[in-house]
């Protein structure tokens, strides 16, 4: 079971970081820059996968801390 496990969290990771692609100024500083999309390619989507394939646990807290913030301002609005 050990083995799967060890294989299971990266995997994990990679699906997440597959998946959030587009969201993933949530678990950032800010709002998403509009610009930022256009030049970003192939390049950009690999970069946020290997950040998510290690770090994904980090960043489900940090995105729900993102979220919030987004909801919060929204209900002051």
């Amino acid at each position: 079971m050990a083995d799967y496990s060890i294989a299971l969290f990266p995997a994990a990771g990679f699906v997440f970081g597959l998946l959030t692609y587009r969201r993933r100024h949530l678990f950032g500083e800010g709002p998403p820059d509009p610009c930022a999309d256009a030049g970003d390619g192939m390049q950009g989507r690999l970069f946020w996968v290997a950040i998510c394939t290690f770090l994904w646990p980090v960043l489900i807290v940090s995105g729900l801390h993102g979220l919030w913030r987004v909801y919060a301002s929204a209900r002051r609005n």
